[in-house]
């Protein structure tokens, strides 16, 4: 016998056609909205047609009297039971269901449970409610205006629209920087609302057993077990009682991260009727309501010598934190992890602050395919480092050559604290810049400009910090963000992997049974993974900020290693010889120097059942607790070409060229599958996605027609390269990929309209860059502003 080949059974490397797969395309997944029970009754919410209103009445009366109706719940009735409001992962408060005032448009207001969803429907056409309208706020600026009314009056002691102020850096060496600088480059930018647009929105289904007392609710969650933590101190409910069930789930993307209204009044129907209660959103619900990313604005500056190096950054964000703050991130970071920005580049020092902002708008920023804010950190950067480049008259690619790190320079610690350990930053820019032909386009460039063509390019080089959860710096709630796997391999070789993550396409049930195979050579086949249940499946964070590889992928190889030990012990009394004459190959164990006398993995399994030495526990089967000791660091560089039509505005998008390092590849082909769906993402935020609000704060973007996605028909094609930097500190070498795409992709597009607008003296354009916003620009050869509100006339 000898060792297995890795890509044959599916281990690392493998390219392996992903498993879940099977049952999606047959119409066979199991969702939320799968789920029936018996006597199931449902449940729908009337939601607040204005964005800021006392509420002076409302009349149930009508709801009641129709046919089918079990129940109405109102705010009050929610305040006799204390659940009136819950907190939040960012140690707010959240009204469950309004009492005083409504706080945005389409703020939970009542709920309706019935027999079917459509009596459910009208209950709530049925209820009258009185408001008394109140002045909107829809932009920071507006939130810190000296007569601004107090949005959050509920709050004892609030006396502004401040829900929270944060810095970083070192704030003299950056003043000193700045005084020292040949040349202050500056930019101010708006990063606007997006929404993460799941194909399935969000629900729930509670079932509470008045027999058992045991709470049972299959819902779309990315962190089943942080949701049952929040359960039980919303419920009272003792934790063990409490079982967090999530199917699959049709998208998540940081949407399904929040506990929403939602899911606490399905819960306490279900407790007050003794019957299972279904809610589910219709997509408007979820546009309006849920979880946003984004809506961030910077203002920055830049120190620089004129020789092109960067002495000093500093900035300020303003964030838009809707009516509650309800950021879903680390609790010691009120703006996530936004510091860090430039971790790629050598710069010595910096300067960040933040402040937060209540507005009459739906709870934002949600880490929407980020790593806690991370996208608009990389955005900002990036669009700077253009602006940089053109102030200092030096060519964009080579400015960044100059200040990226070297490959010398790791370990590195950034100016605002990340160690940064490893890559191949230039390497990464010289294959982008050599793939899209970036001298030959220039000349082209200049070529076309003298025929009145506008050509432009755009580049964005970014690291993203993946993978939060070690232990001395990252938690929510307290919990602290490890994460875990448990591993049983039955006696004929076959293995069963339980996580604490939990899938929303990621393709977990293909890539973790890939790491069993690469760790022990069972064929990835063997191994069945089981997620989402806590019921069963070890205690984890979820599934965001790209955790899966960097902390529960870790969790997998450790958990694999010590069922490997326990094998190699019981290898050694199968081939009669000492533990430390044993040998590892991929699937099987050899004596050192006989090669020729083993024992299989498979092998060994049957002894763990059946013949195992004397004193040594039966069976085999572990589990493992992963806490990071680093941050994982993948980084990327990504290049847009495009043309602008100067008489309509619109642009199109030429070509794409991505390379990204993160690390060892475990399925090549699922990476390059998430690297192309962010990239989509990417294109459609800088493109079409427009999601802002009047100045009567309603909200433009409730629906497909005004919030656009990209088909097919639109999305560009992506030509996708690599460069490999292992980890120094994972156990397989892997640093994560999930979100690269969607975080550096924007500025590339952007920077590229802006490249075939650099004669205009056009300095920046918001997002999304519509036809009429890049026609206006070049019209009138001034900057264009995204801040809401847009006119409503």
């Amino acid at each position: 016998m000898t060792a297995l080949d890795e890509v044959k059974i599916g281990g690392m490397g493998a390219s392996r056609r992903r498993v879940e797969d099977s049952r999606f395309v047959r119409g066979r997944g199991n969702y939320v909205d799968d789920i029936k029970l018996p006597g199931m009754l449902h449940m729908e919410i009337l939601r607040s047609p204005l964005a800021h209103a006392r509420i002076t009445s409302i009349d149930t009366s009508k709801a009641w009297e129709i046919p089918g109706v079990r129940m109405v719940l109102t705010g009050e009735m929610m305040a006799q039971r204390n659940l009136a409001w819950m907190p939040t992962l960012s140690y707010d408060t959240q009204a469950v269901l309004a009492t005083d005032k409504v706080r945005f448009q389409g703020q939970e207001v009542c709920v309706v449970v019935a027999d079917d969803p459509y009596i459910a429907k009208d209950g709530c056409d049925a209820i009258v409610v009185e408001y008394e309208p109140l002045p909107p706020i829809v932009n920071p600026l507006q939130s810190k205006a000296a007569d601004a009314p107090i949005i959050r009056d509920d709050k004892e002691g609030q006396t502004d629209n401040t829900c929270y102020r944060w810095e970083v850096g070192d704030a003299a060496a950056t003043e000193r920087a700045f005084a020292e600088a040949d040349v202050v480059s500056s930019m101010q930018l708006h990063y606007p609302r997006s929404h993460p647009s799941p194909i399935e929105c969000c629900g729930a289904v509670a079932d509470y057993n008045s027999a058992t007392q045991k709470l049972t609710v299959y819902m779309t969650t990315q962190a089943p077990h942080i949701i049952r933590a929040a359960f039980a101190l919303v419920t009272e409910l003792p934790e063990h009682m409490i079982r967090i069930v999530s199917p699959d789930i049709g998208g998540g993307f940081g949407n399904k991260v929040p506990v929403y209204p939602g899911y606490v009044a399905a819960t306490l129907a279900s407790i007050l009727l003794g019957k299972p209660v279904k809610w589910i959103e219709d997509k408007t619900g979820n546009l309006i309501s849920t979880g946003f990313g984004r809506d961030m604005y910077l203002d920055a500056q830049m120190a620089l010598r004129s020789d092109g190096k960067i002495l000093a950054v500093r900035m300020h964000a303003d964030t838009d934190q809707g009516a509650f703050f309800s950021d879903a991130q680390p609790s010691k970071f009120k703006i996530g992890l936004m510091h860090s920005a430039f971790a790629c580049y050598d710069i010595g020092t910096g300067h960040i602050t933040a402040q937060g902002h209540y507005t009459n708008k739906a709870p934002g920023g949600v880490a929407y395919r980020c790593s806690f804010r991370v996208t608009e950190a990389m955005f900002f950067q990036e669009r700077m480092m253009q602006a940089a480049a053109d102030d200092l008259g030096i060519d964009q690619a080579e400015f960044r050559r100059r200040n990226l790190l070297p490959d010398d320079a790791f370990p590195a610690r950034t100016p605002f604290g990340f160690l940064v350990d490893s890559g191949q930053y230039g390497k990464c820019l010289q294959v982008g810049l050599e793939a899209i032909g970036y001298d030959d386009f220039r000349k082209e460039q200049a070529a076309a400009r003298a025929r009145g063509r506008r050509l432009g390019i755009g580049i964005s080089t970014m690291t993203e910090p993946l993978g939060a959860g070690n232990s001395r710096e990252y938690d929510i709630l307290g919990i602290k963000m490890f994460d875990s796997a448990e591993l049983r391999v039955h006696m004929t070789g076959k293995a069963i992997l339980r996580v604490g993550a939990k899938s929303q396409g990621q393709g977990h049930e293909t890539t973790w049974g890939q790491i069993v195979a690469h760790e022990l050579g069972i064929p990835a086949s063997d191994v069945i993974v089981e997620e989402g249940d806590t019921d069963t499946a070890p205690f984890g964070m979820g599934t965001y900020a790209s955790r899966s590889t960097p902390v529960a992928g870790a969790a997998i190889a450790m958990v694999s290693r010590k069922i490997r030990a326990k094998a190699r012990r019981i290898a050694a009394h199968l081939l009669e010889v000492s533990e430390e004459d044993v040998e590892w190959e991929l699937g099987r164990f050899y004596v050192r120097g006989a090669p020729e006398r083993g024992a299989t993995i498979q092998e060994c399994a049957m002894a763990a059942y059946s013949n195992m030495p004397d004193g040594m526990e039966p069976g085999l089967e572990n589990n493992a607790y992963y806490d990071p000791p680093n941050l994982t660091w993948p980084f990327a560089c990504y290049i847009s070409t495009v043309e602008v039509d100067p008489e309509t505005g619109v642009w199109d998008v030429l070509r794409v060229v991505a390379v990204d390092d993160c690390g060892v590849r475990i399925n090549p082909m699922i990476v390059e599958g998430q690297i192309m769906g962010g990239l989509t993402e990417a294109y459609a935020m800088a493109n079409m996605q427009f999601q802002t609000y009047d100045a009567d704060g309603n909200i433009v973007g409730s629906n497909y027609m005004d919030y656009l996605l990209p088909t097919a028909w639109e999305t560009p094609g992506f030509e996708l390269h690599e460069v490999v930097t292992p980890c120094p500190h994972h156990p397989i070498g892997a640093k994560g990929v999930g979100e690269c795409a969607a975080v550096g992709g924007p500025a590339a597009f952007v920077n590229a309209v802006l490249d075939a607008l650099s004669d205009t003296g056009v300095r920046n354009i918001d997002m999304p860059l519509l036809p009429d916003r890049v026609w206006e620009a070049i019209q009138d050869g001034h900057d264009v502003s995204g801040m809401p509100p847009i006119r409503n006339d």
